[in-house]
């Protein structure tokens, strides 16, 4: 897994394919915000968030939803400072996309979700805060991807 000292973007080391589905994590050690792409990646669907991930519980289920919604990728939300630096909550979210890629053979990225939380409160639904918060995160990824525009946490080196 690399990653930069500003804290952008940090990947597994896989490649993500150009189409499938993505699973968008907004990571809480209480409760897991989840969104799930269509396998077109134009739409973001909020799920039921899973509850306490840092446990083995938890984190099984977690792992097992992913399987279950057939993802050719995963995207994290990084909790950076607004200053842009790292927190403790980027810490701890950074330790959490470890221990995914330790166990999912999938491309993991992580993304800038500073203020997807406060979006999906202006946005209001009847799904958690925490998966609508993972979908207004998945949507701005979409964005960002298929008008190969960067996003500001994009610190990765193109690849010659």
């Amino acid at each position: 897994m690399s990653a930069r000292p500003d804290g952008g973007r940090q990947g597994s080391g896989r490649e993500a394919p150009p189409s499938g589905r993505v699973v968008a994590l907004d990571y809480g050690s209480a409760r897991c915000g989840v969104a799930v792409s269509d396998p077109t990646r134009t739409l973001a669907t909020p799920l039921d968030p899973v509850l306490r991930p840092a446990t083995r519980k938890g984190f099984g289920r977690l792992v097992a939803l992913i399987g279950e919604l057939e993802a050719e990728m995963v995207l994290v939300g990084l909790p950076l400072s607004l200053s842009g630096g790292d927190s403790d909550q980027t810490r701890e979210t950074r330790a959490f996309v470890q221990r995914l890629s330790d166990r999912l053979n999938l491309p993991i990225e992580v993304y800038d979700e500073r203020f997807t939380t406060k979006l999906a409160r202006r946005s209001g639904g009847v799904m958690a805060e925490d998966s609508r918060a993972a979908a207004v995160l998945l949507e701005e990824w979409l964005r960002t991807t298929t008008s190969h525009e960067p996003h500001p946490a994009d610190t990765r080196t193109p690849e010659p």
